[in-house]
């Protein structure tokens, strides 16, 4: 039942100055029928009132079934569905976010449990952080790897910002839904996942030329999640439960790596920047959005592509011994070219124009999007700094 937290553990205390504390949680529950411990441990932690957190589609997919199995168990729950806009996306925005607190406050919830993908995690991740508390995670599709992550990304005032928040108490990732979900779902998850190859470089390359902070063991939990993920794209793509246990799980790694770093480093990079940008202007013109790792792995490939460019050039902020570091990271980074066939074998989109993105749009985007995370020290931020 809680094969990938144990192995978490035993992979990060290899390394001296981790916090083996932050992985202190309930079940992470990876398997078929998962979702029937939830009510179980909702009152096994004597819980009286919860909400659950949804949408309309994940509402029919898992979240009636979730509701039935809580008040069976005679726990009082109240469903809050999160409206979408009004080009119909639910969003994590302000009236999402004020709706999901209303609800806890006024219901006098004691648990948050989100049911749906990343978005809706973002929501009632947020929401029980401002109530101060706890929520449990019940994902519906393997399509980001920020189910079990501190970070909520939200939209103020039609900014995209990362807030530290809180990590979910208990997951409970049922296979036999997460297979069920859709194709485009699927190669998301798988997308968000490649978008680590540029993030780890990114992460590497800050450390090296920007002294960003540096953990080898949470950069090899990533890099073996993402590798895992590559050497079974054919699993994944045909959605077998054998191929969907392990792309969640590697999204669930890359979760729990970001955890015991306390910051998004590892799987954030560049690529991140770039879809963040895209998602702010689409709300800008109020376009209907696109999925969050459909957006990374495309822009994995331009920032690939990009960073094998740049470094066969010599950059005039970096020392010939950093050149030569910057040289042999990108070597562990496959081109633009073989991200887009991974993509394609998963049936994702591979290019900007499949996404709505135009060449003004992704020329902007390359000049303006490490702006996002300023903080950041990224390839793609020194470049624009020293050399634009």
């Amino acid at each position: 039942m809680n094969d990938v937290l144990a192995r978490i553990r035993k992979e990060a205390s290899k390394e001296k100055g981790i916090d083996l504390r932050v992985l202190d949680m309930g079940p992470v529950v990876l398997e078929a029928g998962a979702i029937n411990q939830a009510a179980p441990y909702l009152q096994e932690c004597k819980y009286t009132k919860v909400v659950i957190v949804a949408d309309s589609t994940t509402y029919l997919i898992a979240g009636q079934l979730l509701e039935a199995a809580i008040a069976k168990s005679g726990i009082a729950v109240h469903v809050t569905i999160i409206k979408p806009n009004s080009q119909g996306d639910v969003i994590a925005d302000e009236a999402s976010l004020v709706q999901c607190i209303l609800d806890i406050k006024s219901k006098s919830a004691e648990a948050v449990v989100a049911v749906g993908s990343g978005t809706l995690h973002d929501i009632a991740r947020f929401s029980a952080y401002s109530t101060s508390v706890p929520f449990i995670s019940v994902p519906t599709a393997p399509s980001v790897d920020g189910f079990n992550s501190k970070g909520a990304p939200v939209i103020l005032r039609g900014e995209k910002i990362t807030i530290q928040s809180i990590g979910p108490s208990a997951i409970f990732a049922d296979l036999d839904i997460l297979t069920e979900a859709p194709s485009a779902l699927v190669a998301a998850g798988f997308g968000d996942m490649l978008g680590k190859f540029t993030s780890l470089f990114d992460w590497k390359f800050g450390a090296m030329v920007g002294g960003e902070p540096f953990s080898q063991v949470v950069a090899d939990l990533t890099e073996n999640a993402l590798l895992q993920c590559v050497e079974h794209v054919d699993a994944i793509a045909k959605r077998s439960p054998e191929g969907i246990r392990l792309l969640t799980d590697a999204l669930l790694t890359s979760g729990f790596a970001m955890l015991l770093f306390g910051q998004s480093h590892s799987a954030s990079g560049a690529e991140h920047h770039l879809s963040h940008y895209w998602e702010m202007e689409f709300l800008r013109l109020e376009r209907r959005q696109i999925l969050h790792g459909a957006k990374v792995g495309v822009a994995c490939a331009e920032i690939s592509a990009l960073y094998h460019r740049l470094t066969k050039e010599p950059l005039p902020f970096l020392t010939p011994v950093q050149q030569e570091g910057a040289r042999k990271l990108i070597g562990q980074v496959p081109n633009e070219v073989t991200i887009r066939q991974l993509l394609a074998a998963v049936g994702g989109p591979m290019e900007p124009t499949e996404l709505g993105i135009d060449e003004e749009l992704l020329e902007r985007s390359l000049r303006e999007a490490h702006h996002i995370r300023p903080n950041r020290y990224t390839l793609l931020s020194a470049y624009n700094k020293e050399c634009l």
